[in-house]
């Protein structure tokens, strides 16, 4: 009992320095909408970088990714990472000054359906509509992914059931995000984003030096059949999901082979970065385009480090404790049993403060941008035009709380996988907005009906190829993202050369964009 109160102790700190914070920018959060849910366009270089990344990253980072290289090593787990890692540098390189820009060009859009909608001067509102309500579908499941994990932290640590701790870490967060707005979640977020460095340096060398050092740990891991390889994967031998254990030992059958069409497809979670909203209103909202650069540079050095170590994780979970986590639902709880295990109870209770901040970044992003994208887009945009700031900001917090409800919901089951979970929103996302972001912003020829058609096509092959297709295995076995961005793609092209081309006016304000550097 003792050690449980003083890992509550740690977190309640935390959590209270959280709250401190979204009441300190409340005032400036509430000033109007566009301070609500933007910021009024203030963010550093620093905290655009990290606060980015730390809502992106949420608590897979630190349960779902080394989960997946406990379960089944770290091939699965390691090229995502390469593909996200890639896909942070790229979108930063080349979406982010461009985004900056056009984003106040089209009508000073704050919420990305606004802008959507602004760059192809709609009259009838369909790409807001649209957009607004798939960001409202796969927010809401990308929130319940964030209250699962808090569930099975609360639920592991205190040994309490899930169920009540999951809705006491929903009613933190949605209380937390009412409060301070984008602000406030942007600033937390950077600090959230060096509380999760922090934990993942700190367990990851506390295992290593647990387990004997690195040369055991390697020594370990491949021991197993496919577990330490980049084109082969480990097989947990279960019964009814529970790996067996025979003398003390996990069983694990042959290696399988992880070709290159598994490579491919699990890369493919780089797209997504192309049309998350989380990250790309990072870039609308940073004070100055010439800062990007520099958020660049600090986004991806941390993105890099960090999936590094939080694969390691996975491998050194396995080595110090191969039997403790026996399904792979449960093999999403390594970094708290290393946590729990190997250091002293206050020093676990800060760390695992960084599961509480992965999730928080995330989740209150997930909630904000879902709340604006009804208030904002839906009610203000279309239902209600005439709704003052205070309204559409009061809409907002009703919004949220129905999202928050539904999120509930969805994340009652216990024995819900975070990795899954994430990847089918992530997907959705990636396949919906990405393709006609680079479009809107690289391709002036594309018109407001390929929009239309890019992003239904995308986001109905999301469903298409999870539903039907990929359970057919082998060759279609592949991650949804990268079909359906591709369809998304085709349908934005040929329904723009089907279509007339844009207006001069919508021309001319894209050479305008395009031609400054």
């Amino acid at each position: 009992m003792g050690d449980t109160l003083q890992i509550l102790t740690a977190m309640v700190i935390y959590m209270a320095a959280v709250i401190i914070l979204g009441v300190t920018f409340a005032r400036k959060a509430n000033a109007s909408s566009d301070a609500y849910f933007l910021g009024g366009r203030s963010l550093g270089p620093w905290v655009t970088a990290m606060s980015a990344e730390a809502s992106d990253m949420s608590g897979w980072l630190l349960m779902g990714l080394p989960g997946v290289a406990y379960w089944c090593g770290i091939a699965d787990a390691a090229w995502t990472a390469i593909g996200l890692a890639a896909g942070t540098y790229v979108n930063w390189l080349i979406v982010s000054k461009r985004l900056r820009r056009y984003s106040e060009k089209a009508g000073n859009a704050i919420t990305l359906p606004e802008y959507f909608s602004n760059r192809f001067h709609e009259n009838r509102k369909v790409i807001m509509t649209i957009s607004a309500l798939f960001i409202l579908v796969f927010f809401t499941v990308y929130a319940a992914s964030c209250l699962v994990t808090c569930g099975k932290l609360f639920s592991t640590l205190f040994d309490m059931p899930y169920v009540p701790m999951m809705v006491i870490g929903a009613v933190f967060v949605l209380v937390y995000t009412i409060i301070g707005g984008f602000l406030a979640e942007s600033a937390s977020d950077f600090m959230q984003a060096v509380v999760m460095i922090i934990a993942l340096g700190v367990i990851v060398c506390v295992g290593t030096v647990s387990a004997g050092g690195l040369g055991n740990v390697v020594e370990n891991a491949q021991s197993i059949p496919g577990f330490f390889e980049f084109f082969g994967i480990a097989t947990p031998q279960t019964t009814d999901g529970v790996q067996q254990v025979v003398s003390g030992q996990p069983v694990f059958g042959e290696a399988a082979q992880y070709g290159f069409l598994s490579v491919i497809s699990t890369m493919a979670w780089g797209l997504g970065y192309f049309g998350v909203p989380q990250v790309l209103l990072r870039f609308m909202a940073i004070r100055s385009e010439n800062e990007l650069t520099r958020s660049r540079r600090i986004a991806t050095v941390w993105v890099v480090i960090s999936l590094t170590i939080a694969v390691f994780i996975g491998v050194v979970g396995r080595t110090l404790y191969p039997t403790a986590l026996s399904t792979s639902s449960e093999a999403e709880n390594v970094f708290i049993l290393l946590s729990t295990s190997l250091l002293p109870p206050l020093l676990a209770g800060f760390v695992m403060a960084g599961i509480l901040a992965a999730t928080i970044s995330s989740s209150d992003s997930y909630l904000l941008i879902a709340a604006s994208a009804f208030a904002k887009n839906i009610y203000q945009g279309i239902l209600r035009k005439r709704a003052s700031d205070r309204e559409v900001l009061n809409i907002s917090r009703i919004t949220l709380l129905l999202i928050a409800v539904v999120a509930i919901v969805i994340a009652m089951d216990e024995n819900s996988v975070i990795f899954t979970i994430v990847s089918f929103a992530w997907a959705g996302f990636g396949a919906t907005f990405g393709p006609l972001m680079l479009f809107s912003l690289f391709w002036k020829r594309t018109t407001r009906a390929g929009a239309v058609a890019g992003m239904l096509g995308g986001a109905a092959m999301v469903f298409v190829w999870n539903l039907a297709v990929r359970p057919l295995g082998g060759m279609w076995d592949i991650y949804e993202l990268l079909p359906a961005f591709l369809f998304s793609a085709l349908c934005i092209v040929a329904v723009s050369l089907l279509t007339p081309e844009p207006s001069d006016e919508i021309l001319r304000e894209f050479e305008e964009v395009c031609e400054k550097r």
